[in-house]
């Protein structure tokens, strides 16, 4: 049942956003920019590849924010990561986020990136989830395609922006704290960024929808490719 609850949360907010967007144009992602192990191993996948619901697709819009181009904007209340471009524009990805609880926010800045990351879960999430202490690389791996590993004062704040196994919980609250992304759009942002990139995770309450729907809610914009 719990399933069947954040499936159908994630479509009521999709009705919701789809209502007060102008047409938004998308395209298909460019394969032939993958690297040739993401090909191998993208297509070894078992899980279900679902297709993210449209107000959640990779798009480029209009962003009013003061952030500077190069930086990352996650808010976690609406299921979006923004990487700011120039000219008053941002990438906007659908995102995965971690349920109320376990939500972390801040300033950092991204220590370390991997492509195809194992999997080292904390003592916490051992105890809670029941899984190994390590999982290797690769399509199954609950880390996915790309990981940016989050830290502050020099320090990892254990917090990651990383691929996922569950595309369809795009939109949704239910992971350990993370941001996940499709393995996809986590290769297309992790292509855009780089060691030292700063991340701005807002607080709950503090995006811009439904608090304040201009970023969140505006239309327009294209999906890019990889």
């Amino acid at each position: 049942m719990s399933s069947l609850r954040v499936m159908l949360g994630i479509l009521a907010a999709g009705f919701m956003l789809s209502g007060c967007m102008q047409a938004t144009h998308f395209e298909a992602t460019n394969t032939q920019n993958f690297k040739p192990k993401d090909k191998e191993l993208l297509a070894k996948i078992r899980y279900e590849n679902t297709p993210v619901a449209e107000p959640f697709r990779r798009a480029i819009v209009d962003y009013h924010r003061k952030e500077s181009p190069g930086s990352i904007v996650v808010d976690s209340d609406n299921h979006y990561l923004y990487y700011v471009m120039d000219g008053g524009k941002a990438i906007r990805y659908g995102i995965t986020v971690g349920e109320e609880a376990m939500a972390w926010s801040g300033i950092a800045k991204v220590g370390s990136m991997t492509e195809w990351p194992a999997w080292h879960p904390t003592p916490g999430e051992i105890s809670r989830l029941g899984v190994p202490t390590f999982v290797a690389p690769g399509p199954d791996n609950p880390m996915g395609s790309r990981a940016m590993y989050l830290y502050s004062g020099g320090k990892d704040t254990l917090f990651r922006i990383h691929g996922t196994n569950q595309p369809e919980y795009i939109g949704a609250s239910i992971s350990s704290g993370c941001i996940r992304l499709t393995n996809e759009d986590a290769i297309d942002l992790y292509s855009r960024v780089k060691i030292g990139t700063i991340v701005v995770v807002l607080e709950p309450k503090h995006g811009d929808s439904p608090y304040n729907s201009r970023l969140a809610l505006q239309g327009g914009g294209y999906q890019t490719s990889n």
